[in-house]
């Protein structure tokens, strides 16, 4: 990692993982493989902050933890990347478990229990979808019908004032490790 830590994939530890390491990958590792609209790509760290930024909108009452859990829902694509559900499905199940190896250290190194509770992992995963009808909408070049049918269509008053527009990777990986500092303070 470019923090000098050395990251073993195969039996990761809390100890070898960094938040900057985090930031700086995800900041880098486009959604959408790619294929979205401006000037950068659209990266899993801008992703991340608006899945933390709905999730909290949905749960006003969530405590820090599990907003930080939000922000961090993709962490593990740091270094595995992001792969769309049907190459996950197709690599088996040895991409979910290496995912859950990496999510637990992730998880142990900032303070949160190796396995979220199922009803916020459920609660993440709604934030999650709704990220991705506003990506789809407004980035990614689909219609208001089609993005309807593959997620489902958000509630106008959570989706309020929420632009994306993707930005240099090095504005994004401030702002990431910034929100991660100021809930990790918090929790």
């Amino acid at each position: 990692m470019l923090s000098g830590r050395r990251l073993d994939l195969l039996d990761p530890t809390p100890v070898d993982i960094e938040i900057e390491d985090i930031a700086h990958g995800l900041a880098f590792v486009a959604r959408w493989n790619g294929q979205t609209r401006g000037d950068f790509p659209y990266s899993v760290a801008e992703h991340s902050i608006l899945v933390e930024e709905l999730f909290s909108r949905m749960n006003p009452k969530a405590p820090a933890k599990w907003q930080l859990a939000a922000l961090l829902h993709d962490a593990p694509e740091y270094v595995i990347g992001d792969m769309i559900s049907p190459v996950k499905a197709a690599v088996g199940p040895g991409y979910g478990e290496l995912d859950d190896r990496l999510m637990a250290a992730i998880h142990l190194r900032f303070g949160l229990p190796h396995k979220v509770p199922a009803n916020i992992k459920k609660a993440i995963k709604k934030a999650d979808k709704v990220s991705a009808w506003l990506e789809a909408t407004q980035i990614a070049g689909f219609s208001m019908a089609e993005a309807d049918k593959f997620f489902g269509h958000p509630d106008e008053g959570l989706i309020e004032g929420l632009t994306i527009a993707p930005r240099p990777p090095v504005d994004v990986r401030h702002d990431f490790v910034a929100r991660h500092n100021a809930l990790l303070a918090l929790v």
